[in-house]
């Protein structure tokens, strides 16, 4: 084993004895705690869902008009540009095998 891999592993070995030192231990949870504070989950509920995905989508950062205005002309222009190269090649390629190796 090299001297750098020795070395990950000791870090790794490190970095996992110090995540376990911050976990309380399993006897020390109690079961009937919620996984979220406050909060008691127990099945599955439509409405609540529903209204989880709300609450994610009014956290979520909107882009304006202009950004996806500007955005949407990037994708636009790139996928041209990339489409001519290709289709350049394409045709310099065929060319290329019509000169050599079909005559």
């Amino acid at each position: 084993m090299g001297r750098e891999q020795r070395r990950s592993q000791e870090r790794a070995e490190r970095r996992q004895k110090q995540r376990e030192a911050a976990q309380p231990r399993r006897s020390q949870m109690t079961l009937s705690a919620p996984a979220v504070a406050g909060v008691e989950r127990t099945g599955f509920s439509p409405r609540r869902w529903f209204g989880d995905i709300v609450a994610e989508l009014k956290k979520v950062t909107w882009p304006s008009r202009r950004e996806v205005v500007n955005l949407t002309t990037v994708v636009v222009v790139i996928s041209l540009a990339l489409g001519l190269v290709m289709g350049g090649a394409d045709l310099f390629f065929g060319w290329l095998v019509e000169q050599t190796l079909l005559r």
